[in-house]
Order: structure tokens, then sequence, then C-alpha cells
């Protein structure tokens, strides 16, 4: 079948601004959108700059904008986003971040919200004997908050961030979410400052659009809620206590 992939291209060396570029290939329906780029890439225009390392999902680095959606590159199957042939698919980079060149995006901004969290295990009281045991139920609670890949789909899917760009962003909060979760942790209070912060968790508005673009089916929305509950919670027993 034939395709063209419609790629926004970016060069700061000689672009002003940014610009669409058609690339027409054969391609076979169960080959992923990753495949072609890196046919582009290899055969018609070495020029073209985008992100991938595993190319199976796990690392996260391929995410972009597909059709107007946020996906993986490499889990992103022709026939799902061209099923007749002959079609146009438009390729763009993530949004929210500013763009390096062509599909590649400067991730610092993303990266020091993640890290504001303090997204690792704070627990400063002596360890037993062994390890620090969980029930299963006690795993359950934050288990798929773990499958993060910080790939940042999410982040570009949020349509709080086209309006409040200072918005902590649903990564980061799920990244708190998983250890406030955790059974294990002691570090609530040490993150709230960041997560009780008007550009915290509040500005979500539960769209749903991150959960939708997560390529590892993390319920990003409802770890959001569970947070801002657990933030009421902890106020509610402060203000009880005094």
């Amino acid at each position: 079948m034939d395709i063209t992939l419609r790629i926004r291209r970016y060069n700061p060396e000689t672009d002003a601004e940014s610009r669409f570029e058609d690339f027409f290939l054969e391609a076979e329906p169960d080959e992923r959108i990753l495949d072609l780029l890196m046919r582009i890439k290899q055969f018609q225009d070495g020029t073209l700059a985008f992100r991938k390392s595993c190319a199976h999902g796990v690392c996260g680095s391929d995410a972009m904008r597909i059709n107007g959606k946020d996906h993986l590159a490499c889990k992103t199957l022709v026939r799902d986003v061209a099923p007749k042939g002959g079609e146009t698919v438009i390729i763009e980079p993530l949004r929210h971040l500013p763009v390096q060149r062509d599909l590649i995006v400067d991730q610092q901004v993303f990266f020091e919200r993640y890290r504001s969290v303090k997204p690792f295990l704070i627990n400063e009281e002596p360890p037993p004997a062994g390890e620090r045991l969980q029930s299963p139920m006690e795993r359950m609670a934050f288990d798929d908050a773990t499958n993060c890949i910080l790939c940042a789909a999410c982040y570009s899917a949020c349509p709080i961030l086209e309006e409040n760009p200072a918005f902590l962003g649903p990564s980061a909060v799920v990244q708190a979410f998983r250890f406030l979760a955790d059974s294990r942790d002691k570090g609530f209070e040490e993150r709230l400052p960041v997560l009780n912060a008007p550009d915290g968790v509040w500005p979500c508005q539960n769209h749903f659009e991150c959960t939708r673009a997560c390529p590892r089916a993390i319920k990003i929305t409802k770890r959001i809620n569970e947070t801002k509950r657990m933030i009421e919670a902890y106020q509610k027993s402060q203000s009880e206590n005094k």
C-alpha cells in the first residue's frame, strides 16, 4: 500500500519557523510508524531528526504526535492510522516543549517537574530485618503507576498546559502518587508543597486526554484525583488537630 508521511520539519540553523514536508513510501499494514521514519532517514533524507532507542515500547524515546494524537511511533502500526492505503499521516513533535529539531523536543522542563516531586522512596525509619514487606493489596494500590516510562505523551496531550504552562503536568503527579500510595513511603509532607501549590495538582480538570494517550495504560486521571483526595484528607486532619 502507498502512504504519505507529512512530517513537521524544523532546523533552527536554517528555518525561521516550522514547515511540513511530504515523504512517499510503500508500506505494509503491520509495519510501525517508526519503521517508516527509519526508512526515510536511511533512504530519502538523512537529515530527518527523531529520537528512538529500544523500539519496543519500553524506553519512551519515540513519543510524537501522529494524526493529532500522542503515541509511541514504535507501537503505532500503519493500519492503525492509515487503514485504506493512499492516505496521508501527519507526524509532529510533542506539544508544550520547545522543539530542538524536527521531531526532537527539549525535555528539560518535563524532567525538572518530574524531579520536583521527589520520585523516590522516602523513609528514614530504621529498616526491619530483611525487607519492608507489602501485602498484594498494598502493592496494587499503586502498581500501574510504576509502569510509567516518562515518554511525555500525557504531558503533550494535556489541554491544561495550553492555558497554564506552569501546571506541574500529569506525569509528575502520577510519579508523586506512586510513592504517596506506597505503604513503605513516609514522604508525604516533603512532596506536599509542590503538589499543593496553585500550579501543582489542582489545575487538572479531568479531561482524560492524558489517560487516553498513555501507552502503558496507566489510569492517570484517576491517580491525579486520588492525589487530590490525599491532600484534602491531610488538610482536614490537620485542621481537626488544631
